[in-house]
């Protein structure tokens, strides 16, 4: 087999996580394969020197982003001018959409025939339908995470290949890691408040309200709290004079015992409801938001339900208390009805994991085999 090189760029830890399986993936089926590009230490130890420090682009938010407008700008240029500089067989985006597709357009648009491949398709099931259309100008084939999202890509011209969620390859927890948690009062609340400081900040105090709201029905409740090292401390402060003082864990093998042996989980609103539906975990969703972003979130959502067990299992069985039901009592409530009896729920969460590809070849594996499958001929042969 000849020489094949790729040209990735990956904008965040999760994209980094992604591109180092497809990665991996490739070299598993194309020993002959070489990368450069843009990437975070996992993609960099399977063999890329990124052009720049991945972490310029892990922006989020207007206030964030405009600061950094023209070097990220300048970035976007220099991207796109190294990718077709690498005369690669494909130009690999990893999510990030903002920053790659932006590269993606300028790519094609020097290099016409060069081969260009996003990785997780944009939730345009979800709202802003027109994105994929405009996606279409600069890419030619997509890498979905989700069943349901091909036919949205295939629709305006991109060809589109579902390879699997990279939940289903993520460990679960040993039997020691299990065991830690044995001796943990029942009922045990997994509570997870979000992976930002301004998730964080918004829903603790509600959050904390509702468990003090259960811990009156529930008198030996614990609560286990998994956060991040740099959220540590405003966890901690938030948290301090809550009427169950959570139990904060950091480590990863802890946070793999307590998503695995909890009673049932309060967590924002995200991708962290697979998580849940890994290890069997009941959960009750929710999320509080301002309520002009939740009257423009309602008007622009083509769908009724955010939470992905729902929507990967056809189920409505999660329940799900966006902005105004986001309420200590309401929580509180749903937390009560899902300890009383999950089986609808977790019968979904088996589903969504199936159809995730839970017991397939591994996502990144499956990513691979669709890269190549889609090379020009030439590059194919080369």
């Amino acid at each position: 087999m000849g020489a094949l090189t790729f040209f990735l760029i990956a904008g965040e830890p999760s994209g980094d996580k992604l591109g180092a399986a497809l990665m991996a993936g490739l070299r598993q089926l194309h020993p002959a394969v070489t990368f450069s590009g843009i990437g975070g230490p996992l993609m960099q130890a399977q063999g890329m020197t990124s052009q720049f420090p991945m972490e310029e682009l892990s922006v989020m938010g207007l206030a964030e982003v405009l600061p950094k407008y023209f070097p990220l700008k300048r970035r976007i240029a220099q991207a796109a001018e190294a990718a077709v500089a690498a005369k690669p067989a494909a130009l690999i985006t990893i999510d990030s959409p903002d920053f790659c597709l932006r590269v993606a357009k300028l790519v094609k648009a020097a290099q016409p025939n060069l081969r260009t491949i996003h990785y997780v398709a944009p939730s345009v099931w979800a709202w802003r339908p027109k994105r994929a259309a405009k996606m279409a100008g600069g890419i030619d084939h997509v890498l979905a995470l989700l069943p349901f999202e091909p036919p949205y890509m295939t629709a305006v011209g991109m060809t589109c290949d579902f390879v699997g969620h990279p939940v289903v390859a993520e460990a679960l927890a040993s039997v020691a890691e299990r065991e830690a948690f044995t001796q943990t009062q029942r009922p045990m609340i997994l509570c997870l408040p979000g992976s930002r400081k301004s998730e964080v900040s918004r829903l603790a105090p509600i959050f904390g309200q509702a468990l003090a709201l259960m811990a009156a029905k529930h008198p030996h409740l614990s609560v286990v709290l998994p956060t991040l090292p740099h959220l540590a401390d405003l966890v901690q402060s938030l948290t301090q004079d809550w009427a169950v003082k959570p139990r904060l864990i950091l480590d990863p093998s802890e946070k793999r015992g307590a998503f695995a042996i909890a009673d049932v989980a309060l967590a924002a609103s995200g991708t962290v409801s697979l998580e849940l539906a890994a290890n069997q975990t009941p959960m009750v969703i929710a999320y509080a938001m301002h309520p002009f972003s939740f009257w423009a979130m309602k008007r622009m959502a083509l769908i009724d339900t955010v939470t992905l067990v729902n929507l990967v299992a056809e189920s409505r069985s999660v329940p799900e208390l966006l902005g105004p039901a986001c309420t200590p009592h309401v929580i509180s409530d749903a937390l009560q009805a899902v300890l009383a009896d999950s089986t609808a729920q977790r019968a979904a969460m088996q589903t969504t994991m199936q159809r995730l590809g839970l017991g397939g070849e591994a996502p990144g594996l499956r990513a691979a085999r669709s890269v190549l499958a889609h090379l020009p001929p030439l590059a194919a042969r080369a």
